[in-house]
């Protein structure tokens, strides 16, 4: 963008500087001053371009905010001034406090609408710069799930029936991320972005940049709770903390950890299914093997056939914290010994 605009303000600032020389051919009296004249206009536009670069960061919904609180600020001072409080008087007097009233009080709605942006946005919502309709269901991404990577497959199924919400300080946190000086950081801040890349080239996917700027004392968690209740949006991470943050601020929230848990399949006794063995197991005779879901399986009688893909059958699930451990025999072959709880 910077590269863009750089020649924009070039070419700006030049025809500034060559409107101050041509003013020089109109008004006679300036024909004497065309260096002068020149070096105002050049003065004006980079001024401008000066103004310009302060304003850098100045959203869309921070120049509705500015324009609501003027407008409103004039129609008070306009109804207080006009009202019978001012109709006698010295006119002195009445034409100062008028001034004052409409240099104070649109300066004031004006810092009040701006402290409030985020609040005003549910009066005028915009994402990417244009608006979109309230009744779409809404869901806020936090850094986590863009990390994790599991989004992008989840939204190419088409399940998730809602618009994406990323907002702007999560996107400057990843690239902060993709640039530490840490490899294991910078692996996974790369990641994020390669995965958001990903979900911008999903065509039937509602993706929106937001462009608020919550109060730079809050955390990031807050932020991202903050902008959820505000929109009246979902939230999607892959943190627990910040979940359990979110349910208490009332907040619905989605965990893509707890999704894939939901979709892992049931295990029923007596079920064959196949598995690779990777490793032997603690006991006399066993190998250890792995589901697609990361669930553990321990075939009695299986070293053998270590290194190799065979089918089982399941005679024992035991739940664990990390999900759960299948005991299994080899089919075909001889009866295992019941695994004991």
């Amino acid at each position: 963008m910077n590269k863009a605009l750089l020649p924009i303000r070039l070419v700006f600032v030049a025809l500034c500087a060559a409107a101050g020389w041509l003013v020089c051919y109109t008004i006679q009296d300036w024909d004497n001053h065309r260096a002068l004249a020149l070096f105002i206009g050049l003065s004006i536009g980079v001024l401008v371009v000066l103004v310009d670069v302060m304003l850098k960061g100045f959203s869309l919904r921070a120049l509705s905010a500015v324009t609501f609180g003027i407008a409103v600020g004039a129609l008070i001072a306009y109804l207080v001034g006009t009202s019978p409080l001012l109709d006698q008087g010295d006119p002195a007097i009445i034409y100062l406090v008028r001034l004052a009233l409409f240099i104070v009080v649109p300066y004031l709605c004006t810092v009040i609408a701006l402290r409030g942006k985020d609040e005003f946005n549910l009066v005028i919502p915009y994402v990417r710069f244009v608006p979109h309709d309230v009744d779409t269901p809404l869901v806020v991404v936090d850094t986590s799930a863009l990390i994790d990577g599991r989004i992008a497959r989840v939204c190419q199924t088409g399940f998730l029936g809602a618009a994406l919400v990323i907002p702007s300080f999560v996107l400057r946190e990843l690239q902060g991320v993709a640039d530490s000086d840490d490899l294991h950081k910078q692996a996974r801040g790369r990641r994020g972005l390669e995965v958001l890349n990903e979900l911008r080239k999903l065509p039937q996917l509602d993706l929106r940049i937001n462009e608020s700027e919550v109060k730079a004392s809050s955390d990031m968690d807050a932020k991202l709770v903050f902008l959820a209740q505000s929109m009246k949006a979902k939230l999607l991470t892959t943190d627990y903390n910040l979940a359990k943050l979110a349910e208490f601020h009332g907040v619905p929230w989605l965990n893509l950890h707890t999704l894939a848990q939901a979709l892992r399949p049931e295990l029923v006794l007596g079920e064959t299914l196949e598995v690779e063995l990777v490793k032997p197991g603690k006991d006399e005779g066993q190998a250890v093997g792995y589901l697609e879901d990361g669930s553990m399986v321990v075939v009695n009688n299986g070293r053998p056939a270590l290194g190799h893909r065979v089918g089982v059958e399941i005679v024992s699930v035991l739940p664990t914290a990390g999900g759960k451990m299948v005991f299994a025999r080899l089919t075909g072959g001889p009866e295992a010994p019941r695994a004991a709880k």
